[in-house]
């Protein structure tokens, strides 16, 4: 139906002048009709009466009187006008409706590229040869993306202004979506911005406008329209944070008071998943704005505060053991933290000493165990440090801000494989109850010597009703490594999985929760019900289709089936996020497998401009190796496999509208001091994102990202490199 709607409105073109004009003529005509009429009567009236009198130019009194000359020509001068501006109403129409036509047609033909690509995203599948349309409709596709092309390729910068201009006449909001929707040229793109500069009270109530609306060039100038900004509809956390950091914009104090007041009218939560892009704002905040807020929003929610200290204390500093202080960060963050806890209430403030106090406590074990000799030694050590913990009620894990700590298994000390350091795996008994009851739990708790615990939350601990709500958490704790990094991939992940459940995709992601509490200390939730590749390797000395085959049965098998449908939907998500952010050192070490199939990728210390190997960025940009193409089908012609790449295409489409989204949250942690970031990292991730491309070329973008990972020998070579040094089965 679209098809056949475009293909009309292409048509239409040969009708537009003869069709129109004709049917303007038939509604004047009437006009017309009189005004030759009149001429006719007064043509035959001056002949009969010229007969009778015997007619001589040079004697008739109209030769005489300049008066009856003048007025038949004034008669004629009137008509004569009537006639241009009926004319010229036509050739107004007749543009009118060619703009409005043009507009139309492109947007139609951008809806149809998308819709074609999502109905067959891979290459060498057309609608034709699935046998979804006939050729009729195939040839119509074919203009439209070839109209497409030419919109996006053959456009004067000249045609783009006028085409912003009438957008904007027929709607100022049609406008403001022109160039994301047609096509991000430079002159489409400033005329929009000219647009909403001019007229700002006709799109201030589109949050995407202010991307438009602001510039360098009037922030440095301090125009007079920049106070439109204070009334501006509300903007996401995200890009208001952006506000504050002069790699996007140069910071103004009515950018500042826009994005404080947007950020003051969400809840305190929603404003808890970027908090290490608040802390990192401080470093631009010269007006204090930011550390303005900070003080606001640790007052209305004390596990907001929490966060932002364990935040604050993880970036003072530069080094991982705390002793080089951050030459920004440590005097700026430094009153701030002083400033949440003189603000905080009695019993907050004896929640947030025993909150902290019982972590330190449980992180100080790595430190403690580090000295014994690796193996049994380390971990006696382990499980006799724990056995000393002092649980104490109404604390919760830094990794897990919605669920109480209820108690602690102390037989699960378990230290980690590590060179250097000694973090350690233990198990915590906890009850989830949310954001807000834990808060209020939190604040209710007594000092242990002087309470009784007879509040209904103590005692509705233990009950059957809520067993479901009680479950055993494992963590890992680190000290000696910085996590932020991990903390950046996994807010990413994060983010991502959002947008496919909005999207209804079906992928799988698991963005388990990191939070660096310390220079160089952190702590690690773990996947519950995974094992890694290489533990898996290690018990069971096979391959993982093997390992498929063993654990749910032979491939005809439902169960088998089922668990690699699993596999697909979260190796789709996982490789193209691999890709989107280069994560490196793919070893089977960083891979698990879950009990149901999923995999889930884990361990994010090289990914961006860092790799492996002094960042010669040996492996490709997915791991395709030949047990996990052997799950999906074993070839690239096989239907699982197919099926993977349509996914994959498919999560590339749905993430690329985010560009802005991505690019913000990465923006603000640039001047973090990590080694993913080598100066490049903005660039080159919008280059792979292809915010320019259509959805076609996205989709053979993407296509084309598969086929060279596909098999490729590198991620062989460092499976085997990985198995040589650190003995980790391939």
């Amino acid at each position: 139906m679209l098809l056949k709607f475009w293909s009309l409105m292409l048509s239409d073109r040969k009708y537009i002048k003869t069709q129109v004009v004709g049917d303007m003529d038939s509604i004047v005509g009437d006009t017309n009709q009189h005004i030759n009429n009149y001429h006719a009567d007064m043509r035959s009236m001056t002949s009969e009466y010229t007969r009778a009198s015997n007619y001589n130019p040079s004697n008739t009194w109209t030769a005489g009187n300049p008066l009856a000359v003048q007025g038949a020509g004034t008669l004629t001068k009137r008509s004569a006008s009537r006639n241009q501006k009926l004319a010229s109403n036509h050739e107004n129409l007749v543009k009118d409706y060619s703009k409005k036509r043009w507009l139309i047609l492109s947007l139609l033909a951008v809806e149809i590229d998308m819709m074609m690509t999502w109905l067959s995203p891979l290459e060498g599948e057309t609608p034709l040869s699935l046998g979804l349309m006939g050729k009729e409709e195939a040839k119509q596709l074919t203009d439209a993306a070839k109209w497409r092309e030419d919109v996006q390729n053959r456009t004067q910068p000249k045609q783009w202004k006028e085409n912003a201009k009438h957008a904007w006449e027929i709607s100022p909001t049609l406008a403001i979506f022109l160039p994301t929707w047609l096509n991000n040229s430079l002159s489409l793109v400033a005329e929009v911005c000219r647009l909403t500069r001019t007229n700002p009270t006709s799109v201030c109530h589109i949050p995407q406008a202010i991307d438009y609306f602001l510039s360098d060039e009037m922030l440095e100038k301090d125009t007079p329209e920049l106070p439109h900004l204070l009334t501006w509809a509300r903007c996401s956390p995200l890009r208001a944070l952006s506000l504050f950091c002069k790699r996007t914009l140069p910071i103004h104090p009515l950018t500042a008071q826009y994005a404080t007041r947007v950020l003051n009218s969400y809840p305190a939560d929603a404003v808890l998943f970027y908090i290490p892009q608040l802390v990192q704002a401080v470093r631009y905040d010269d007006l204090g704005y930011v550390q303005e807020f900070i003080k606001s929003i640790s007052q209305r929610s004390n596990l907001v505060a929490h966060q932002i200290i364990w935040n604050m204390e993880a970036n003072m500093y530069t080094d991982e053991e705390g002793v080089e202080k951050d030459p920004v960060m440590y005097d700026k963050l430094l009153p701030v933290r002083k400033s949440i806890e003189e603000l905080l209430s009695p019993a907050a403030r004896n929640f947030y000493e025993r909150e902290f106090s019982f972590f330190k406590e449980i992180t100080d074990i790595s430190g403690r165990i580090k000295p014994f000799e690796k193996g049994k030694k380390r971990k006696d050590a382990c499980l006799e440090a724990l056995a000393e913990i002092k649980l104490e009620q109404g604390c919760y894990l830094p990794s897990n801000p919605e669920a109480l700590v209820l108690d602690i298994d102390r037989f699960s000390g378990q230290p980690m494989q590590s060179a250097a350091k000694a973090p350690y795996l233990a198990k915590f008994k906890v009850k989830k109850c949310g954001i807000s009851d834990l808060e209020k739990f939190g604040l209710q708790y007594e000092d242990a010597n002087t309470r009784s615990p007879t509040s209904q939350e103590e005692k509705g601990h233990g009950n059957g009703d809520e067993l479901g709500d009680i479950y055993w958490q494992a963590a890992i704790f680190k000290v000696g490594d910085d996590c932020r990094q991990d903390i950046l991939a996994l807010q990413v992940i994060s983010l991502f999985k959002d947008v496919f459940e909005q999207s209804g995709l079906d992928l799988y992601l698991f963005p388990y929760k990191v939070v660096s509490t310390k220079p160089g200390c952190g702590v690690i939730e773990c996947v519950p019900d995974a094992k890694s590749r290489d533990q898996l390797g290690r018990r069971t000395d096979t391959d993982l289709f093997n390992y498929f085959k063993k654990k749910y049965g032979d491939e005809t098998s439902t169960s088998f089936k089922n668990a690699r449908r699993n596999f697909i939907t979260s190796m789709a998500a996982y490789s193209v996020i691999g890709f989107l952010l280069q994560i490196k050192d793919r070893h089977n070490g960083n891979i698990m497998v879950g009990d149901d199939g999923h995999i889930i990728h884990i361990d994010f210390g090289f990914m961006f401009e860092s790799s492996p190997g002094g960042n010669m960025a040996f492996e490709p940009d997915m791991k395709l190796t030949t047990e996990f193409v052997d799950i999906m089908g074993g070839k690239m012609e096989a239907e699982p496999f197919r099926w993977f790449m349509e996914l994959c295409v498919k999560a590339f489409l749905v993430i690329r509208p985010y560009t802005n989204s991505l690019i913000y949250l990465v923006q603000l942690m640039l001047d973090t001091g990590l080694p993913c970031f080598r100066g490049q990292t903005i660039d080159l991730l919008r280059q792979r994102l292809q915010p320019q491309a259509s959805e076609r070329e996205a989709a053979l973008f993407m296509t084309a990202v598969i086929q060279r990972s596909f098999l490729n020998f590198r991620t062989r070579a460092y499976d085997m490199l990985q198995y040589a040094q650190n003995k980790i089965p391939y």
